[in-house]
Parts: C-alpha cells; structure tokens; sequence
C-alpha cells in the first residue's frame, strides 16, 4: 500500500472535528476539506455548526456553502466537487485534511468512485415518477426486479428515490447499476488516507456534548434561522430541511409548538445519528481513534495526531 497522501478526521456529531481539523492543518500546512452533507447548504449556518471565521484558524477550508438549500444536492455531486480541491491541494503540496460526520461522503470520496450516469432532471426520470404515481411503487420494483435482482434486494420497497434511480440507469444506459457499483468497487482507491477517529470515553459525555451543543445552537439563533429559510420559500418537504436541527424545528414552527420543544427533539435525533455515525466508522480498521474524557483537550490530541502524521512522513 502506498503512503498516505490525505488525512481524514471523522467521529460523530459534536466529537471536536472542526477544532481538530483546523488546528492540524495549520500545524503540518494543510487545508480543510468539509465532508459534510448539511454543510453544503448555504444561508444553513447555526444548525449545521460551521465554523465561524475564528474557528478556521486562518486555515482554508473547502465544501462549505457551494449549494443552494432549493438544490438537491448528493454524495454523486460531492465527490465531483471535491475531487478537483483534494487534487488542487496536493498539488500546491500542501496536505488535505477531509473531516466531517458524512461517512458515505468520506468513503466515496476516498475511492474517488465513478457514478452511473442518469439524467437528474430529464424527461426519463419524469416519465418513471408519473409511473408511480398513476401505477403505484410496487409495479416499478417489479421492473426493477426483472432487469437488476442484487438492486430490488438492496433498495428498500419503499424507497421510491433510489428505486427510480436505479430503472434510470437501466433505462439510460443498458447496464445495472449493481454491475456499475461492483465495477467501481473493483477500481484501486484514489487516495490513501491516515484516518483519525474521535469519540469520548464515556458516552454519557458524548450525549452531554451533543446537548450542551443543541443549547448553544438555540442562543446563537437557530429558530430564527429556520424562520428565515421558510420565509424565504424554503419547502419544508425538500432535502436541505431534512436535516437534523431543521426538520424538527420547522416542524415546530409550522404547528405552533414552542421552539423549546424542538430543540429536546433534536437532542434526541443527535444522539440516535451519532450512534449510526459510530456504527458506520467503527467498520474502518484502520482508524487511529483518539477518546476524550469528559472535556476536550485540543492540545494533547493535536500532539496524538502530528505524531501520527511524523510517523508516516507527513510533516
């Protein structure tokens, strides 16, 4: 295996990615690489948690705001986004540092995996919604199971997005997307990461954490901020507003329940998606995993992970 050329700083919501992130890159000369799906989104600043300007450390950081929360935005169009930046990075020689609580961003970004094309907005995908809606979902998992079995299996019956998805490149392509997904897989990976894992000790004080966050989210702002977005025609029902923070508290808002209500409601969404986010990337076992006690200290993981960046050459 070749030498690691990226960094990675993963862990569940609320872990001290950013702080880490940040301060690495600037100790060995890197650049931030946010690999977080909500991030994207820009006017989504308080319940997304970027980092303010003094949060940077001066460090440049990519893959924030390059989206409007009316776009539909995908882990497709992420690794197309983010390809060019990690390239750009490592050919200034400066050192990638990929950090965020998305795994399937992180992981697809890392195989540098080639999507099966499909036409995001054309005529083949209205046509196959109008299918659903006059015949019903399950017709068209009945297509789906003649011409690609490995996907009906995988794809939930409910799931209507990725049914149509995958009739889509069928459809457009004469080829499964299973067989394209499996040739993918078979392609070498386009970076080879040093991978750094942050989570607590205790769980109660990663729960802790992540409330104490949600507090701090509601000072700064964040009903005010989900206000603004519906005030602007921001539909409660597309992709961006189904994020954790935005989904709960616009639901409050629209129904006229106090605002306290949904910030419980979000404490507890946090803490469920953080044990998915740790089930995700505790797969990995090649992740150097850093556990904090009950309060972050910045300065001793900084000297943990510049030590591990000394050991293979990364300095």
């Amino acid at each position: 295996m070749s030498s690691p050329n990226v960094i990675v700083i993963c862990g569940p919501t609320a872990s001290g990615k950013t702080g880490l992130a940040a301060a690495l890159a600037r100790a060995i000369g890197g650049e931030v690489v946010s690999a977080d799906s909500m991030q994207v989104y820009r006017r989504m600043d308080i319940g997304t948690a970027k980092p303010t300007p003094e949060e940077t450390l001066g460090v440049p950081h990519h893959m924030i705001d390059v989206a409007e929360p009316t776009e539909n935005y995908s882990v497709a169009r992420y690794v197309e986004d983010a390809i060019p930046i990690v390239d750009g990075i490592l050919a200034r020689g400066k050192v990638p540092v990929i950090a965020g609580g998305t795994g399937l961003y992180i992981d697809n970004l890392i195989a540098g995996r080639q999507f099966a094309p499909f036409e995001a907005s054309g005529k083949l995908r209205q046509q196959l919604e109008a299918e659903v809606r006059e015949k019903g979902l399950p017709a068209l998992r009945e297509r789906l199971q003649a011409a690609d079995p490995e996907a009906a299996e995988r794809i939930h019956p409910n799931d209507e997005k990725r049914t149509i998805r995958a009739m889509e490149v069928y459809l457009s392509t004469g080829s499964t997307i299973s067989a394209h997904n499996a040739e993918s897989r078979r392609q070498p990976k386009r970076y080879t990461p040093l991978t750094i894992g942050l989570n607590f000790k205790d769980r109660a004080h990663l729960r802790a954490r992540i409330q104490q966050r949600v507090d701090v989210m509601m000072d700064r702002g964040l009903e005010r901020e989900v206000q603004q977005l519906l005030a602007d025609g921001l539909s409660p029902a597309c992709t961006a507003m189904q994020a954790i923070g935005y989904k709960e508290m616009a639901a409050a808002l629209l129904e006229g329940r106090p605002a306290v209500e949904a910030a419980e409601e979000i404490k507890l969404r946090s803490c469920q998606y953080a044990k998915r986010q740790l089930s995700w990337f505790r797969r990995n076992p090649d992740t150097h995993w850093y556990l904090w006690d009950e309060i972050p200290n910045f300065s001793d993981a900084l000297v943990f992970s510049t030590d591990l960046c000394t050991s293979i050459g990364i300095q």
